[in-house]
């Protein structure tokens, strides 16, 4: 095994032991850098030039560097006198131990750790904080619109415009328009940005990584949390990170790693759209049942971030649309934010219950470039970045019981995304607040976990929420009476109608047999405004270590042969915008289901709309995924 010397200091009083042990000397193994994983029809992305994080550590190092030094137990004690924090190792795998853990560097759970860091520090409480995320950086994995809306980050932070926070341009007009084939007609804009801000969300996660950390938070980049950890009574402990050094067979290679168990006195899931511990708790402790709550819809989104030519960049200018290229019984719309320094931001987001097989998000939105409004302010422009990611429809009424015994979940794992406005950051980031307010009275004041539901309900976020519960299932009827209900709701109703639509079927049971549908035959890339799936995933810096378990699982691999290809024309080759699922001739010339994990984006539409839920979506190696930078 390949091994290198690192240099630490033998403190241990600091809140961050990855500086407090900086002058120890120990040994650590040496991870392989990841090599692009890719299929013969992809061309390898290049790999991110930065070497650690925006902390400053390696990113496959940065755990061990606080657990190797550590051969039994260890203890911090806090200014109390309370153990803060443990670190112990139990039969090969290091366990260390925290008061509150959260999973996910997002909006949600950095608010979250953020608000921790300001009650400890108001109440003189050590409190220890730590998150850990798959992403090779905080930030890697975030891609949103994104307009953002300041409500939260004015309550967590308000002197953020002070503190150079990534928001400078101000939404400066808004347009809404319905789009026919040549056509771009201007409807009256239901949107109202004024106050709002034009950003790119990783950039801005970037930030509150570096504010979370300066308050003492304990932030690990490149940790995939693969597992729940719960104990004899059935409550969650914690998480256990995924093995490091697994080759496809199943063998552990010569820089095998065992992940890390790391348990909190309260675990919060802050995973993002479709999380997958999330997920499972919630069906493990029936929250939707405990509301009464409506299975959750989804949309995809896809995005580029272009360059385009400064006669045409008019920053803070917004543009929504509904209509062309998807059509009249397809929910979605696009999206075309200018940002900062030339940039403008164009997407197009599909309701991932649609019915036709052959309908292809990645091309639909490839079409949607090709329009002459859209056409003649990306003409000359050169695309910087790609990325895709589902995104929560269902609203207020697919909302879970957000609380288990152990923990919460937070932000978009719970789906608190606000349709209509299509923003989802702010209330995010308030429910990571109130879990954090929460979580902080479990531990210090002898308070329950389920105050953080109550407090929710009693927010601002409910009741935005609720005023727009009626608006996505009023689509369920088709484009003009969900525009006619919608209308309604906003102009008059105000959202206080004395009922509550429901959804229709969930995502994978809305697509139709391909029998009963007509092939869509999509245009040619002209490798100019519209582009092939591997020139777009290069530029989504994307890349797995390629010698390692697929983390897309099929839970019966003869149903893609069986049922997907003869029933449904294979929807799974289209659906994904990355070119993860392709189906080849095997030796006697039959469709066989290849499945290109390296090229995955995270995006987690497999596991949402594959007919039969045969396909699991589960976390690879740490740090494998996009990277994006401008998002």
């Amino acid at each position: 095994m390949h091994r290198f010397l690192v240099k630490l200091s033998s403190s241990s009083s600091s809140s961050n032991p990855l500086r407090s042990l900086k002058n120890q000397t120990l040994i650590l193994p040496l991870l392989p850098s990841s090599k692009p994983f890719t299929s013969s029809s992809v061309s390898p992305p290049p790999r991110p030039s930065n070497a650690s994080n925006r902390f400053g550590y390696p990113y496959s190092a940065e755990l061990f560097q606080k657990l190797s030094p550590l051969s039994s137990n260890s203890r911090t004690l806090g200014v109390n006198g309370s153990i803060s924090r443990c670190i112990s190792s139990e039969a090969g795998r290091e366990s260390i131990e925290y008061d509150v853990l959260i999973v996910g560097a997002g909006p949600a759970g950095l608010s979250a750790a953020i608000r921790l860091k300001q009650l400890s520090q108001e109440k003189n409480i050590d409190l220890s904080v730590c998150v850990v995320e798959k992403g090779a950086e905080v930030g890697g994995h975030i891609i949103s619109g994104n307009v953002f809306e300041p409500v939260a980050l004015d309550e967590l932070l308000p002197h953020w415009r002070q503190e150079h926070a990534p928001i400078e341009i101000p939404a400066s007009s808004d347009k809404f328009w319905f789009l026919t084939k040549d056509r771009a007609i201007s409807l009256p804009s239901p949107f109202d940005n004024k106050g709002n801000y034009v950003i790119s969300l990783s950039q801005l996660v970037r930030w509150l990584g570096g504010k979370a950390e300066e308050l003492g938070t304990e932030i690990y980049p490149g940790f995939s949390a693969s597992e729940v950890l719960y104990d004899a009574s059935d409550k969650v402990v914690g998480i256990a990170t995924k093995d490091m050094g697994i080759s496809k067979d199943g063998s552990k290679k010569e820089n095998f790693q065992p992940g890390v168990d790391i348990k909190g006195r309260v675990t919060l899931f802050a995973e993002g759209c479709r999380g997958s511990l999330s997920e499972r708790i919630i069906k493990k402790y029936k929250l939707r049942e405990e509301v009464n709550a409506q299975h959750q819809t989804y949309a995809l989104g896809i995005k580029e971030v272009w360059e385009i030519d400064e006669s045409k960049h008019n920053p803070g200018e917004v543009i929504h649309t509904l209509g062309w290229p998807l059509d009249p019984k397809t929910y979605g719309g696009s999206f075309l934010y200018h940002m900062n320094d030339r940039q403008v931001a164009l997407g197009l987001v599909v309701a991932l219950n649609y019915h036709n097989p052959f309908l292809n998000p990645y091309e639909e939105f490839q079409k949607l470039k090709h329009h002459p409004a859209i056409k003649r302010i990306l003409e000359g422009g050169t695309v910087l970045q790609y990325g895709a990611r589902t995104l929560n429809e269902g609203g207020f009424q697919s909302i879970p019981y957000p609380v288990f015994p152990g923990g919460a979940i937070i932000g978009c794992s719970a789906g608190f995304l606000n349709v209509p406005k299509i923003k989802g950051t702010h209330t995010a980031m308030k429910s990571g607040m109130l879990a954090a307010e929460a979580a902080f009275g479990v531990i210090h004041e002898g308070l329950h976990m389920n105050t953080y539901w109550d407090n929710l309900r009693d927010s601002w976020v409910w009741k935005e929420l609720y005023a727009a519960r009626n608006y996505r299932p009023a689509f369920e009827y088709g484009l003009l009476p969900g525009l006619a209900v919608s209308a309604m709701e906003h102009y008059v109703l105000k959202g206080k109608v004395p009922f509550t639509l429901k959804h229709g079927k969930a995502d994978h049971e809305a697509t139709d047999l391909a029998r009963k549908c007509t092939p869509i035959v999509y245009p040619k890339p002209d490798g100019v405004l519209s582009f092939d799936v591997p020139t777009s995933l290069y530029r989504s810096n994307t890349n797995h270590d390629h010698d390692q378990p697929s983390h897309l699982r099929l839970r019966d691999p003869k149903i893609p042969e069986k049922v997907n290809f003869p029933e449904y024309a294979a929807p799974e080759s289209r659906y994904c915008p990355a070119r993860v699922y392709e189906y080849i001739e095997d030796e006697e010339g039959k469709p066989k289901l290849q499945i290109n994990a390296q090229n995955c984006l995270h995006c987690k539409a497999c596991d949402i709309k594959d007919p039969k839920q045969n396909i699991e979506w589960t976390v690879p190696e740490g740090g494998g995924g996009p990277a994006y930078s401008l998002m």
